[in-house]
């Protein structure tokens, strides 16, 4: 299939009226207040296909267990045959939040962290629009509102459950805010935005002994030792120097009393790399290094290595794409190159399966937190965070914006 051109079309739908938007804050802030992990959003689900359907929109669920699929299709003439996906992510984190404002989680041990609460705001407010005003438009937007981001692969899931197969589209785009980037702002880059997550598990075994006797044992310890050195040589010394990857050993768990030589240890940590081909080549030199060290020393090994999600690989066309858009949104000072971060993001199964791109929307610097928010910092991940809910129209109206632009082009 033909990659398209980051042509814009001339036509414009009006911008999106803020005060408007006062139920979609209120639902974002109850879906806050009423955080699900992964593969349990029923209530979010709930209210989004209500919600969805209250449009008029045709809902489809059970996707990926949870997940929620609304379909818009537009009646202008023409009778395009393109099709667009837009993607949010609605799972939560299972941490506890410092917040006590109002909306804050009522659930304990349980919180949206991560802003998936306002990605669903904001895909469910350029849904609105675009069910209210389907003569600007021919062709099919499918809004995918994903479960199970956090550790679940709730994208692989949906996809396994013929997410493709029974919403065919031309491509797939998804956003997530962004702390620290000015709040309304975008940021995207063509190739590489994220990488990929993996998780490794040694265990070392030898012989234990009296730690005044150590020659008549195997202490495995050393053993660990040589290989937590060893493995930084594969970044330095393997893998080309222009490529990025990240070994890091992050638990070495071994022995019980301070003068017994334990008989076996532990090491674990995480592996993030850009592309799968240096991912396989570090696997392949943990394992060696692992077996032929604890061969030196005559102790025996085990080596388990777990990939969790791919490195999220954006597809040029559909980048530039996007960007194009968001420049015509927010105007060209406002989108900026995203430097890729070492960390993941399950979006990576669409695009291997998909073309389409992943980016970022600023959510500003946490001044937009209403009292009683904790006096920590408003990042990913921290229990005082709080979704920007000014972003809620900038982003809707990317949405719409985007999907206009991309329907509107010939067919492929």
């Amino acid at each position: 299939m033909a990659r398209p051109e980051a042509v814009i079309p001339s036509a414009i739908p009006p911008a999106m009226n803020a005060p408007d938007l006062a139920p979609i804050v209120a639902i974002r802030r109850d879906i806050h207040a009423h955080p699900e992990l992964c593969f349990e959003e029923v209530r979010t689900a709930d209210v989004i296909a209500r919600t969805l359907e209250g449009w008029g929109i045709k809902v489809h669920r059970g996707l990926g267990r949870t997940g929620v699929v609304g379909t818009i299709r537009g009646s202008a003439p023409g009778g395009s045959n393109r099709a667009i996906g837009l993607r949010a992510d609605m799972d939560a984190l299972p941490m506890t939040e410092h917040n006590t404002f109002a909306h804050a989680s009522r659930i304990p041990g349980r919180m949206h962290a991560c802003g998936h609460d306002g990605h669903v705001a904001m895909l469910l407010a350029a849904a609105q629009e675009l069910a209210a005003h389907r003569e600007r438009f021919s062709g099919t937007v499918h809004c995918i509102f994903q479960p199970a981001e956090e550790g679940g692969g709730g994208a692989r899931e949906m996809i396994k459950d013929g997410l493709f197969e029974r919403f065919p589209m031309d491509a797939i785009f998804g956003m997530h805010n962004w702390p620290g980037l000015a709040a309304g702002d975008f940021a995207i880059c063509s190739g590489p935005i994220m990488a990929s997550s993996n998780e490794f598990l040694i265990r070392i075994t030898g012989k234990g002994s009296h730690a005044a006797l150590p020659h008549n044992g195997i202490d495995p310890v050393p053993v660990a030792c040589q290989m937590v050195q060893a493995f930084q040589t594969i970044v330095t010394r393997n893998k080309k120097p222009i490529d990025a990857a990240v070994i890091s050993v992050t638990m070495i768990h071994a022995g019980e009393a301070t003068n017994v030589v334990p008989d076996a240890c532990e090491i674990q940590g995480t592996v993030r790399t850009f592309t799968l081909e240096v991912l396989d080549l570090i696997e392949r030199r943990m394992d060696e290094i692992a077996r032929h060290t604890a061969a030196a020393f005559g102790a025996s090994v085990v080596f388990e290595f777990q990939r969790n999600y791919p490195p999220t690989i954006n597809h040029r066309d559909e980048a530039e794409f996007a960007r194009a858009v968001m420049r015509e949104v927010a105007g060209a000072e406002q989108v900026h190159e995203f430097e890729p971060t070492m960390g993941a993001e399950d979006f990576s199964f669409f695009l291997q399966a998909q073309a389409g791109a992943y980016f970022m929307i600023g959510n500003g610097d946490g001044t937009h937190r209403e009292h009683g928010h904790g006096l920590g910092p408003c990042n990913l991940h921290n229990p005082t965070y709080d979704f920007n809910d000014q972003l809620i129209p900038k982003g809707a109206a990317f949405w719409v914006r985007l999907a206009e632009r991309w329907l509107a082009q010939p067919a492929a």
